[in-house]
């Protein structure tokens, strides 16, 4: 008898290729951290996960653009509509384009704004902001290629965004090395890597997406024309994803600001410690990926069957994922850490708060599961609201930080993470109860 059924299968032949492809975005932090690591300052590190948080923070805001490129293509995709499949990438694509333009203009206020919101050293502000100086001149190609990420799932089409990331990633990896250990530029070296890592990305995007129009049968006739049409549906979507992604944003740009003012040795042990749960959840985003392109699908064709399946599968698939990544934090946490900094007094420093590494996998998978399915149905204003009921909760909990420290910062988390997975299964299940889910046929355009 099979361990695997086939919707196990079915999951995993779209989940696996987006894993592994998604772990190595985390890695570019990895070698960002270790890198930087291990030079003779925690100032140097405190500096980039300042500017990191700072460019997540921004860029991430933005991420409405690819969560609603899967979507609205996933749909368009199972519907089998090449107008509304060629619209959901134009559309988004000018809209990252000029946010992003938008970006590198107001470059130097955006810094000054951020870092004087963060606070702290001003020895780690100044690092940040070399680090940003550079980084944010990349802002056009970063977000260009979230549409392109989305776009490219949205066909279920997992090989491309695959080789688009890895490729992408190493490019950013090898540069990292070159710049800031050959050349020794610091962190403007890691900014650099990063900058020209994405303008690369993005020729080689633009490359793979004109593959997978010309092989669907997509003329450029047809991409010319395919601005126009629905955009008030997409900015109204946009808007509901915007707002959730910004409470999201705002929640982890807290932990590095309430750690900067718990001292520089804080926020570098928890950019080490970040490190590792960001690297977690890439991994764990495989299946909530798989499950954005399998839910837009069943939207659009209306399969409730096929759809339900998938979910279970995701369900015990990533759950398991989930277990043996707190198993390896657990046991191997230490050595972990060891080798993204040669700090002692960080390594001791971050032995304290390693449980939460074990506890935060199997807390927060579920909700990044229920946001591949709600992404995917391109509800936006139910995430938005889920997401509100969650930072709420993680507020509350911050005012736990005068007793606990930095164990406050790291429960406020787990709080955080709990409420987004337990409000959106009370969504779904209510839906699913209601038999509500699918919309009726002519809501779907």
């Amino acid at each position: 008898m099979s361990l695997l059924t086939a919707s196990d299968k079915a999951l995993w032949r779209l989940a696996l290729p987006m894993i592994f492809s998604n772990i190595t975005v985390p890695l570019l932090g990895l070698v960002d951290t270790a890198v930087i690591g291990h030079l003779d300052s925690p100032v140097y590190l405190g500096g980039v996960a300042i500017g990191a948080t700072a460019t997540s923070f921004l860029f991430m805001l933005l991420l409405f653009l690819r969560m609603s490129t899967t979507g609205l293509t996933a749909q368009a995709y199972g519907a089998k509509d090449p107008l509304r499949l060629a619209r959901a990438l134009v559309q988004p694509l000018i809209l990252a384009l000029g946010a992003g333009a938008l970006i590198v203009l107001l470059r130097d206020p955006l810094i000054d704004l951020a870092l004087h919101i963060v606070g702290g050293s001003e020895a780690v502000l100044e690092q940040a902001r070399r680090f940003l100086e550079i980084r944010w001149l990349s802002a056009p190609a970063s977000l260009a290629n979230l549409v392109l990420l989305g776009w490219l799932l949205g066909v279920q089409y997992a090989r491309a965004p695959v080789i688009l990331l890895v490729v992408g990633n190493l490019l950013n990896i090898v540069l990292d090395l070159w710049l800031v250990m050959g050349l020794h530029m610091n962190v403007r070296g890691a900014a650099l890597a990063t900058a020209i890592a994405e303008y690369g990305t993005f020729v080689m995007g633009l490359w793979m997406v004109w593959r997978v129009l010309a092989m669907r049968g997509i003329s450029l006739a047809l991409l010319k024309t395919a601005w126009r049409g629905n955009i008030r549906k997409l900015l109204a979507l946009n808007r509901d994803i915007m707002l959730r992604s910004l409470l999201l944003q705002l929640c982890f740009g807290a932990l590095t600001v309430f750690g900067a003012r718990l001292g520089p040795e804080i926020v570098a042990v928890n950019a080490v410690l970040m490190t590792l749960l960001t690297f977690t959840a890439y991994a764990l985003d495989g299946f909530a990926y798989a499950v954005e392109a399998h839910s837009g699908q069943a939207y659009g064709a209306r399969e409730s069957g096929q759809l339900h399946d998938v979910w279970r599968a995701a369900c015990r698939q990533s759950g398991l994922v989930a277990l043996v990544f707190a198993v390896v934090y657990a046991c191997f946490g230490e050595q972990i850490v060891a080798l993204l900094t040669s700090l002692p007094a960080l390594r001791e420093l971050a032995s304290h708060y390693l449980i939460w590494q074990v506890i935060l996998p199997v807390v927060g998978v579920w909700c990044y599961l229920l946001d591949g399915m709600f992404i995917g149905a391109t509800r936006g204003a139910e995430m938005r609201n889920s997401m509100a009921v969650a930072a709420a909760g993680f507020g509350l909990t911050l005012l736990t930080l005068p007793w606990l420290g930095n164990h406050g910062l790291w429960l406020a988390l787990a709080v955080f993470l709990s409420l987004r997975g337990l409000s959106l299964a009370f969504i779904w299940r209510r839906h699913w109860q209601n038999n509500t889910w699918f919309p009726s046929r002519h809501d779907i355009s």
